[in-house]
């Protein structure tokens, strides 16, 4: 077998194979991981995670990344509460939609129109939004008041056919960006950008416009996942989206999608979003520190970009 066959083998099932072991692992330490309520409870937590995900894998797609939407999340979500307090939970979550687009364009325009670097860009975004969050809440911590009485707590808490509202949103959007993605022009274009930018050029994509509006679609999805993280939460502190981006690449690259772009898919992205949910959830069972879900974090984003990088090079890497 050659070393292209391998790392092609790899990449299609190496990191099933690894997580179906530990699964078992788990199952066979703890008897609850695999319980119907311990499964909907890590699907639950996930959600936010992955409806991150699922819009910042169309800007992964084009070749870019997105790292501001921890701050992001931070943002909207102190600023939705804040606005639930004010003007209700309706207006609130059209103000916090329509904050999240802007945002989204603002990245957008800079990296797509302007031809900055995306790393740069968004990183710079991430200390910018994390200091506008202290600006807009003085530093102070947010809370809803009527959580028990507010239907806006039906999005975080509430159960549908004894499915978690949360899952249910991250699955339906899930949906509708995978049918976006495969079966419209944009999502064509989006594939055509990322594997080859100066060849859909010359075809009449406009590279610019696309990344720009996968900008827009990653922090859409922010802003779904503000009003589940707020929803779930009733309150919002100013760090509480920290770490998130971490989390999100993580997901990404776990599933598959090319740091490269050009290639992925959402169905991809979001059992990489379960899989690093289960992971954390079983190493928490097991009795392992909170932080050791970092160290294992950190482990599977470099596996994972290994795999990519030699498997786009057609050789393993030194």
């Amino acid at each position: 077998m050659t070393s292209t066959n391998l790392i092609s083998g790899l990449k299609k099932s190496g990191l099933l194979v690894a997580f179906a072991v530990f699964l078992g692992a788990v199952a066979l330490s703890t008897d609850s991981f695999l319980s119907i309520g311990n499964i909907l409870n890590v699907l639950r937590q996930v959600s936010i995670t992955g409806m991150i995900a699922i819009g910042t894998t169309f800007v992964v797609i084009t070749g870019r990344l997105d790292l501001s939407v921890g701050s992001m999340l931070t943002l909207l979500t102190v600023l939705l509460v804040d606005q639930h307090n004010q003007v209700g939970p309706l207006l609130a979550i059209v103000l916090t939609l329509a904050a999240a687009v802007g945002l989204g364009a603002f990245n957008g325009l800079l990296v797509g129109y302007l031809k900055l670097n995306a790393l740069i860009v968004t990183l710079a975004m991430l200390s910018f939004l994390q200091g506008l969050t202290l600006l807009y809440s003085g530093g102070s911590n947010v809370n809803i008041p009527n959580a028990q009485t507010t239907w806006f707590r039906f999005f975080g808490r509430s159960d549908l056919l004894g499915i978690p509202v949360p899952v249910l949103l991250f699955l339906s959007v899930g949906a509708i960006a995978a049918f976006v993605l495969t079966r419209t022009v944009f999502g064509r274009q989006v594939y055509a950008v990322g594997g080859n930018e100066t060849a859909s050029n010359f075809s009449g994509v406009s590279s610019a416009r696309t990344v720009f509006w996968a900008y827009i679609l990653s922090a859409l999805a922010t802003g779904f996942a503000a009003i589940i993280l707020g929803s779930r939460v009733m309150g919002a502190q100013n760090t509480i989206g920290q770490g998130y981006e971490l989390t999100v690449l993580a997901g990404i690259i776990l599933g598959g999608t090319s740091m490269l772009g050009g290639s992925g898919s959402i169905w991809r992205t979001v059992l990489g979003i379960a899989m690093l949910g289960f992971i954390q959830n079983g190493l928490l069972l097991m009795g392992f520190p909170y932080y050791v879900q970092w160290l294992v974090t950190w482990v599977v984003i470099i596996i994972a970009v290994w795999i990519d990088l030699a498997g786009k090079r057609g050789r393993v890497l030194a």
